[in-house]
């Protein structure tokens, strides 16, 4: 997905362990809603996150679904996170990758890479679902021009915890003894919970920053309910559990080490540097797939995603 700054969550801070409730904005892409958590203007950062997009959930009839067309990215890593549906992921890597629900699909930009997102013309002939979250995070910047990569990885290698009432997966990095296969470059843990009516679930306490944003139903964090559709941002050091409510619950628990350094985001373009952003726009709006830092994903070279005079009276916002 790609990021217009002009669209920002609402943030509401709050004290005891809770440091940020976050509110994200929807908006509907044609019939597909899109829910946007980070960045947001109190909080754009959650340990290395800086993005997060939840995509549905959305129902298509005969020939609707998704066109992402091709667009760039640099200096961050994308998440792609699947409950229903599916997307075919093609990048200017050469890669050419179906993503399905359960699995991860890690694409490290580095110092440039091109993608897009669509739904295959198999499931467009049939009546279908998407419903899934999508993040970048933030490269460290020993990483930021390092180049291009992409993994893919089936549901089965992902760590499964299992407890009364609780099903967790581990997405990304370390957590509770466990470690995810997805190659990390900083200190991370991204997991997809789901609890049964009641169910308790804690919060790992061996990392900085510690963020939970609710896809369904509601939960119970020291007293205070949250509904879905919510993301909440937790002070450090607390001891802290997630409890469903009457109807059960299911949540992304996010974060990590936070980031000392100084970041710029701008519409796709994360960076340490002013300077590596603005060059970056002039490389993509020049379209030298030829000779230029951007190449179009083979297979999906007919069009791409311009720089709009919207997005061109914006400036980089720093991250904090």
């Amino acid at each position: 997905m790609s990021w217009n700054p002009t669209h920002s969550p609402e943030c509401v801070s709050e004290g005891s362990a809770l440091e940020t409730l976050i509110i994200p904005r929807a908006r509907d892409l044609g019939g597909f809603e899109v829910r946007r958590a980070l960045p947001s203007v109190k909080r754009q950062l959650v340990g290395p996150f800086i993005f997060f997009d939840q995509m549905g959930p959305a129902e298509f009839i005969t020939d609707g679904g998704i066109d992402v067309r091709p667009h760039p990215h640099i200096g961050l890593g994308t998440v792609t996170y699947l409950y229903q549906g599916e997307f075919e992921h093609r990048d200017s890597l050469g890669t050419h990758q179906m993503i399905y629900p359960g699995e991860v699909n890690w694409m490290v930009a580095g110092r440039g890479v091109t993608h897009s997102e669509r739904t295959s013309a198999e499931t467009r002939a049939k009546r279908h679902s998407l419903f899934g979250i999508q993040t970048w995070i933030a490269l460290p910047e020993a990483h930021e021009d390092m180049a291009p990569d992409f993994e893919h990885h089936k549901q089965a290698a992902l760590p499964h915890i299992q407890d009364a009432g609780v099903s967790a997966r581990l997405i990304l990095g370390s957590a509770y003894g466990e470690t995810s296969p997805v190659s990390m470059l900083s200190e991370t843990f991204y997991l997809d919970v789901q609890l049964d009516p009641g169910a308790a679930f804690p919060l790992p306490d061996d990392h900085e920053d510690r963020g939970v944003y609710v896809t369904q139903d509601s939960v119970e964090i020291a007293g205070d309910r949250f509904e879905e559709g919510r993301m909440m941002v937790f002070r450090p050091g607390d001891r802290l559990s997630v409890t469903a409510g009457p109807a059960g619950a299911r949540l992304m628990l996010l974060g990590g080490a936070t980031m000392n350094e100084e970041r710029y985001i701008w519409w796709n373009f994360v960076s340490s540097s002013k300077d590596k952003i603005e060059t970056a726009i002039r490389e993509w709006k020049s379209a030298d797939w030829a000779n230029g830092a951007f190449h179009l994903p083979p297979g999906d070279e007919d069009e791409f995603i311009p720089i709009t005079p919207e997005l061109e009276r914006t400036k980089p916002r720093r991250a904090r």
